[in-house]
């Protein structure tokens, strides 16, 4: 039996509630051990080491590599490489990612990501072999799925409109927020936001380059949750009339497939790794384009058919992912490069 280390470190840190966290909790549950922090054990006692944190421009890799010890590391996309204006790594950032590029390449067995897209961007940008690279997709949890149970009382906690679009995420560059509000104005359809960042909007530094294409943003009509728990958050895909993702570029797009497994209809960007997870159970649009978004949507409201047909298929295609086979697929990994 392999002795394995999957790095819990961004269970420990504000990642918990995002996708690193998502993906390292429900890993470390379905591989059914527990998480260990690599920066402060003995790593010479493990077969494998799991490292499920990246960032380019931040050191994400030990320098020492234990004898025998096989290291594995989660890059789950490049984004902050492709949309350079506005993630500025500055020169210290400059210098860690050529450290970590060197790192990759000397230390590291396996790299796992979570999309062909971004497969592809890791042998572009770092250079190595692609038979070096797995593909692993993520997976909705259990949580998410068709449950009107006690949706008035929560659509009144949260004061919901009757009808709505949601969307669930952060708000960087690549989420394509402002096109996101412009097109829901033109549907003239109330927006839900469930998300830290947006919640906290008029507190950031809108100067900053990563935050600077929110600043004309008009929130009138845009409903900002801000953090809502996963109880809650499954209500509130089942209210929503529609999802929309209108991302310019992703990793992978776990939000689309827990609207899919919640049986709600969605409206996508046509763009790289949504088009990949996606498949023919959204209904695509233009993510330079706010008016074709609205029209999809406002597609979607009128047309039940299309509605229904699209939610048909969007349950079928949740069901293609499971954290189970992941944790498969993830272990045959490890057993591989061991």
């Amino acid at each position: 039996m392999l002795k394995i280390a999957v790095d819990e470190g961004p269970l420990k840190s504000g990642d918990r509630v995002r996708g690193i966290g998502v993906y390292t909790r429900e890993l470390l549950k379905a591989l059914k051990i527990e998480g260990v922090d690599v920066s402060g054990s003995d790593l010479s006692k493990y077969d494998v080491i799991h490292f499920t944190r990246f960032n380019p421009f931040f050191i994400s890799i030990p320098f020492k590599k234990p004898e025998h010890v096989k290291f594995v590391l989660t890059i789950y996309d490049l984004i902050p490489l492709i949309y350079p204006d506005h993630y500025p790594p500055g020169i210290k950032g400059m210098i860690n990612w050529q450290i970590n590029k060197f790192l990759i390449r000397k230390n590291i067995d396996a790299v796992i990501t979570i999309s062909e897209t971004s497969k592809k961007d890791i042998c572009r940008f770092i250079g190595i072999n692609s038979n070096k690279i797995h593909v692993t997709y993520l997976a909705p949890r259990p949580i998410f799925k068709k449950d009107t149970s006690s949706m008035p009382e929560v659509a009144k906690h949260y004061g919901l409109p009757e009808c709505f679009a949601l969307y669930v995420g952060d708000v960087n560059y690549n989420k394509n927020i402002p096109n996101l509000v412009k097109s829901c104005k033109i549907a003239k359809i109330p927006l839900v936001i469930v998300g830290k960042q947006a919640f906290e909007v008029e507190n950031l530094d809108l100067e900053h380059p990563e935050l600077s294409h929110l600043k004309n943003i008009d929130w009138s009509g845009v409903l900002r949750l801000g953090f809502v728990p996963d109880e809650d958050l499954v209500k509130i895909y089942n209210l929503a009339d529609v999802y929309v993702q209108p991302s310019l570029y992703e990793g992978f797009g776990l939000p689309v497939l827990e609207a899919n497994a919640a049986g709600i209809p969605v409206v996508s960007s046509k763009t790289q790794a949504l088009v990949e997870i996606a498949e023919d159970a959204v209904l695509f649009a233009n993510p330079e384009s706010p008016e074709d978004f609205a029209e999809k949507i406002k597609l979607l409201l009128n047309d039940s058919k299309l509605k229904n047909e699209l939610i048909q298929k969007g349950s079928e295609n949740a069901k293609k992912y499971s954290w189970e086979k992941t944790a498969n697929e993830t272990y045959k990994i490890y057993s591989k490069i061991a």
